[in-house]
């Protein structure tokens, strides 16, 4: 038996990392918890997070009426929707100015839209800094050619055509100058729009003509006959293009005298052209 204690003894005693773990069939020992230590508060998020940039904030969960863009054309399987336009910004100092603008011309004429996000201008006029923030500070297209349809092996030669043909682009300025009503092709949409009648009219028109011989070259139909460039802010159902002449008539009338011969002038920045959910970058 003493011979038998010193075995163990002796085998225990080899190493100290056999004595760290247990024998087979015995559970280890559970450790005793210490007392909690109050840990510190995270920090707060950071408030981009919160709202990202292509965010309305609390209006993303509200109900949108129908889109503004209704395509002319049905959708088939295997083709795109092409578009070519300039993208402009309105500068900050010009929206307050514009958004009074607008809240003026929706007391009158009730059912205006914000063009893209499809937002009844009545949910923002109680809070300026949103309105502002939705209605004016996305970013808006002078469009170049239709929006049509093409196939997916078109691409290619459209995007390296429009490239070659609109390369040598000088900067230029563009005056946005009067208030302008327009309707779609078939009647179902009007809009409230700034068009370019001045500064910039003779460089876009041009461009209009590189666009619409590269949509000659591909069958596309191309642009209107006489085109007048323009952004459009707001959009109502239907042709209520009377009415909504008369109020923007009457409301230029007033303020006649303070009216500039501009509303507001950007530099071009650039053309692109958006196949499908792509945007691609043509000069």
């Amino acid at each position: 038996m003493d011979a038998l204690r010193a075995s163990y003894a002796d085998s225990s005693s080899d190493s100290d990392s056999d004595a760290d773990y247990p024998p087979q069939g015995i559970p280890p020992p559970v450790p005793i918890p210490e007392s909690p230590v109050a840990a510190e508060p995270l920090p707060p998020p950071p408030i981009s997070l919160l709202s990202p940039p292509n965010s309305l904030g609390a209006l993303d969960y509200l109900p949108k009426g129908q889109s503004s863009r209704v395509r002319s054309f049905p959708h088939v399987e295997g083709n795109y929707a092409l578009h070519v336009y300039i993208p402009v910004f309105i500068p900050q100092l010009e929206k307050k100015t514009l958004a009074q603008y607008l809240k003026r011309i929706s007391f009158h004429v009730p059912g205006l839209n914000v063009v893209d996000v499809d937002i009844a201008l009545d949910v923002l006029l109680n809070d300026e800094q949103r309105f502002e923030h939705v209605a004016l500070g996305r970013e808006f297209h002078i469009s170049l050619g239709r929006t049509v349809p093409i196939r997916v092996h078109q691409i290619d030669s459209i995007v390296t055509m429009l490239r070659q043909k609109l390369l040598s682009q000088k900067r230029y300025w563009i005056d946005f100058s009067r208030w302008e009503v327009f309707i779609n092709d078939d009647g179902t949409r009007t809009f409230l729009s700034i068009e370019v009648i001045g500064g910039g009219l003779a460089e876009i028109t041009r461009q209009i003509r590189a666009v619409n011989h590269v949509y000659r070259l591909h069958n596309l139909p191309e642009f209107y006959k006489d085109p007048r460039p323009h952004i459009s802010l707001v959009w109502a159902s239907g042709d209520i293009s009377e009415s909504l002449r008369r109020v923007v008539g009457e409301e230029t009338k007033k303020r006649a005298e303070s009216l500039q011969k501009r509303i507001f002038t950007v530099k071009f920045s650039g053309i692109e052209c958006k196949i499908g959910s792509k945007t691609y970058k043509i000069c």
